[in-house]
């Protein structure tokens, strides 16, 4: 009877404290249409730090899911920081779900676009007088994007969760490796020309939705960048987070990533995937829990994150 009277306890209480959270709708606008968002902030009379998350790479939303899983891996985050007193700002990115309006044609669209729409949230959000402070956590791409985007003063501290610590175009010819060999030796000759900064005309029909026309000055745009000399031009706190069932980043990322700043502590967590999720290794077994909308985030992850947001206050 004790035992079902604390569970009984425990659910109310968790039903209570979701209960109290009380999102609030926020837009920004921009040339080509309004992105979305959603601002998650606790109840206070003090000021709270702000969490700006971003979203990884495809039709990923503001709760981390696209039209082919639903895993509300950013929801449960912008959730975690909320219980833990720190409010959260996460948005569709340009293109994606109520952001939908403001996507650009595929030939116009740069990897700068997606920098320069998190640099106008912070410049938003430090309008803003309930915080005290702007932190950008970015997730998978969202890294690279958060890291550059936190290069501005008004950001005060950076994490990077499961962010890639090599470029892109690198990180593409390891993924093609396991490719036929006439897959590789086409993929690799493309890449190369992209990473110099060159389109390609003539691309093979098996290889055209990877490396299509109108995608390539996206693709040039964003393989011109180094996570590992973008993090070392920050001069603020870092944390970099990285899970060791992570079947799509690995941990030599996150090694590479903290190398290059002094200015950064790291955080293995042991058993979390890609998607900030309890997994195992087994790679059918992980990539199932991209489609599990209810299994939680894997424990320590928003203690780890609120210690570092909380540290030397």
């Amino acid at each position: 009877m004790k035992l079902k009277l604390s569970l009984l306890l425990l659910i109310v209480i968790c039903g209570n404290l979701l209960a109290q959270i009380k999102d609030e709708s926020i837009t920004l606008e921009t040339k080509t249409g309004e992105i979305h968002g959603t601002i998650s902030c606790p109840t206070s009379t003090n000021k709270l730090p702000i969490v700006l998350i971003i979203a990884g790479s495809g039709p990923t939303d503001r709760n981390g899911n696209n039209p082919m899983m639903t895993n509300n891996s950013l929801k449960m985050l912008a959730e975690g920081l909320f219980e833990n007193n720190i409010a959260s700002l996460r948005y569709d990115k340009r293109g994606v779900a109520e952001s939908k309006e403001a996507a650009l044609n595929e030939n116009d669209l740069r990897f700068e676009c997606y920098i320069e729409d998190a640099k106008a949230w912070v410049d938003l959000l430090s309008k803003d007088s309930r915080f005290s402070e702007i932190i950008i956590a970015g997730h998978s791409e969202g890294s690279l994007i958060g890291m550059i985007a936190s290069q501005k003063k008004e950001v005060a501290k950076y994490i990077s969760l499961e962010g890639c610590g090599y470029p892109a175009g690198q990180r593409i010819k390891e993924q093609l490796a396991g490719q036929p060999p006439v897959v590789l030796s086409h993929s690799l000759a493309i890449i190369e020309k992209l990473e110099k900064g060159e389109k390609v005309d003539t691309v093979p029909q098996f290889l055209y939705s990877l490396f299509r026309p109108s995608v390539q000055p996206y693709m040039i745009s964003w393989f011109k960048y180094d996570p590992s000399k973008e993090i070392s031009c920050l001069k603020k706190p870092i944390l970099i987070i990285q899970g060791t069932f992570d079947i799509q980043v690995s941990v030599s990322d996150a090694d590479k990533l903290y190398e290059a700043n002094n200015n950064s502590e790291k955080h293995i967590i042991e058993g979390m995937n890609h998607i900030l999720k309890p997994s195992e290794a087994d790679r059918m077994k992980n990539i199932q829990t991209y489609s599990n909308p209810v299994l939680p985030l894997k424990d320590g992850l928003i203690s780890t994150i609120s210690i570092f947001i909380n540290k030397d206050k």
